[in-house]
């Protein structure tokens, strides 16, 4: 036991020596059947050439290549001349003498723009306006061009103009003298007039008091002069002898105050 003892600390320090191993990694290949000379190979990618400056600059300056959106074309819009005026239209307006025998002169546009035929969207469609004179008689004393957005337009009306039937007299037994804007576009429509305010007077007109030619003397502008009440009986006689409006013209005048003054449930 003593010897044990001695010989403790030797045997407690004393390691087994153990075997080493080598560690051994097997790698198996295995290729599919009939296929044994196949094997993968690393692929390479193939990398871009480096641009030079030059070339660089011709990328740059090449033309790109625009796409562009076909254009389709819309069918072109149309409006038919109106009808001529009947026999019953030229008997009233040739025996209506209010406001400056007004529906003597709409009938007369409406005579001259039903011989002008289709209104066709494009150029050659477009407004003229005229200074007509018209004698006593019912014939043409003179017509002027006053301006025309299209010659074609103007070619037109001045061809109808020389081929209207005879018309009746003036409602006044005078020359009448006015000035009319003829509408041969597929997007306007010459509607017919309201007569309900044609017993009133005329409000006045404005005149510029700087207006000046520079040719003749200058005068002072004369204030117009005020509008005259009328007599409450003529003006119920006059009235009588009113037209009743037409369906047409009705809904042409509340489409012009739509129009003009909107309406206040629309902004809501």
């Amino acid at each position: 036991m003593f010897a044990l003892a001695s010989n403790s600390q030797d045997w407690f320090s004393r390691k087994s020596e153990v075997p080493k191993v080598e560690k051994l990694a097997v790698v198996l290949d295995a290729a599919p059947p009939g296929h044994e000379e196949i094997r993968d190979k690393p692929k390479r990618r193939a990398l871009a050439p480096e641009l030079t400056p030059k070339a660089v600059i011709a990328a740059e300056a090449r033309p790109k290549e625009t796409v562009t959106t076909p254009v389709t074309k819309h069918p072109l819009a149309t409006q038919p001349a109106p009808p001529a005026p009947t026999a019953e239209e030229w008997a009233f307006a040739g025996n209506y003498p209010l406001k400056n025998s007004k529906g003597y002169r709409y009938t007369w546009g409406k005579q001259v723009r039903s011989m002008m035929g289709t209104a066709v969207e494009g150029p050659d469609s477009g407004q003229v306006r005229f200074r007509i004179e018209i004698a006593p008689d019912g014939t043409l004393a003179k017509l002027e061009t006053l301006w025309t957005t299209s010659s074609v337009a103007e070619q037109l009306a001045r061809q109808a103009i020389g081929r209207i039937p005879p018309l009746p007299p003036t409602p006044t037994g005078k020359p009448l003298t006015f000035e009319r804007t003829i509408s041969f576009t597929p997007f306007a429509t010459d509607w017919p007039p309201i007569y309900d305010d044609d017993c009133l007077p005329d409000p006045p007109v404005f005149t510029n008091p700087f207006a000046w030619d520079g040719k003749s003397p200058q005068v002072v502008h004369v204030e117009p002069e005020p509008i005259k009440k009328l007599d409450p009986q003529a003006l119920e006689e006059c009235r009588k002898q009113l037209p009743q409006n037409s369906i047409e013209a009705e809904i042409a005048r509340e489409q012009r105050l739509q129009n003009q003054w909107g309406s206040s449930k629309l902004g809501k």
